[in-house]
């Protein structure tokens, strides 16, 4: 199963059936686009596509965007408290796209380190995927797929945002404070990956 956010709705990507409201059979590229339009230019909340071969189906709906790809860190200190970025008014995770020649591994631990301006980080598990779909001001459409790392820091010093890309704040965020503050302002994708490694204890 694909969860892929367009605009802050859910479209599911499934060998059955979801039990939800709008569902709709793969029938070919025009499903997918029916799909997409009406999660973006209706008050559709989500939408479920399913086909017995998911393979097939994910492969045809990466071909209807430009695909690119990131990677990043939930980064946990000796307080078990996680590292967010604040841009744009809303709270992130440090990630950026993998650039030419790098691993995925390399890519993440980079884009912490110059998001946040820290450097003893350990690499530990790869958690999983999230997906999401925007629109480019030149029209191109871009599924954006991002790779994500759960990384400790073992070091002492303070965070500094990268203010050049727009980081206006990074913390240190403890449970309670990622419930009160973080998840008011956030995107479904961060909660998706936050909530999994909370469910894998990692």
């Amino acid at each position: 199963m694909y969860k892929v956010f367009v605009n802050e709705k859910k479209l599911t990507l499934s060998k059955y059936p979801e039990d939800i409201e709008k569902k709709l059979r793969y029938e070919g590229f025009a499903t997918l686009e029916i799909a997409v339009d009406l999660l973006q230019n209706t008050s559709c909340p989500e939408l479920n596509v399913y086909s017995e071969n998911l393979a097939e189906l994910w492969e045809d709906f990466t071909h209807l965007f430009t695909v690119v790809e990131s990677a990043g860190g939930i980064v946990s200190n000796q307080n078990n408290e996680i590292l967010f970025i604040s841009r744009l008014g809303r709270w992130d995770l440090p990630k950026g796209k993998i650039e030419k020649g790098e691993s995925l591994e390399q890519a993440a631990v980079r884009e912490v380190q110059e998001e946040t301006g820290l450097e003893e980080l350990i690499l530990e598990d790869f958690i999983n995927n999230t997906f999401h779909i925007y629109t480019e001001r030149n029209g191109d459409r871009i599924l954006k797929i991002t790779y994500w790392f759960k990384m400790s820091y073992v070091g002492n010093k303070q965070p500094v945002p990268q203010t050049e890309e727009g980081i206006t704040a990074v913390d240190w965020k403890s449970n309670p404070r990622i419930q009160q503050e973080v998840f008011p302002s956030t995107f479904h994708n961060i909660k998706l990956i936050l909530d999994e490694v909370w469910e894998k204890n990692l």
